[in-house]
């Protein structure tokens, strides 16, 4: 049972990295660590700011 678990525990961990999940959870802990007193913005917030601020510089993006 210990290796279905394992197992269950490294694909859950897998598909919150490929999505993104794990960024707003480390952005928390960078604000609340760095910037104590700033608010700490909404999930839905944080994806909105984020992909805005993609449109504003795509980077490396082809498209």
């Amino acid at each position: 049972m210990s290796v279905l678990r394992r197992g269950w525990y490294a694909v859950t961990w897998y598909v919150t990295g490929v999505l993104g999940e794990s960024d707003y959870q480390r952005y928390v802990a960078h604000l609340r660590r760095v910037h104590p007193d700033a608010p700490v913005p909404t999930v839905g917030e944080y994806w909105r700011e984020r992909y805005a601020a993609l449109d504003v510089d795509p980077g490396a993006r082809c498209c």
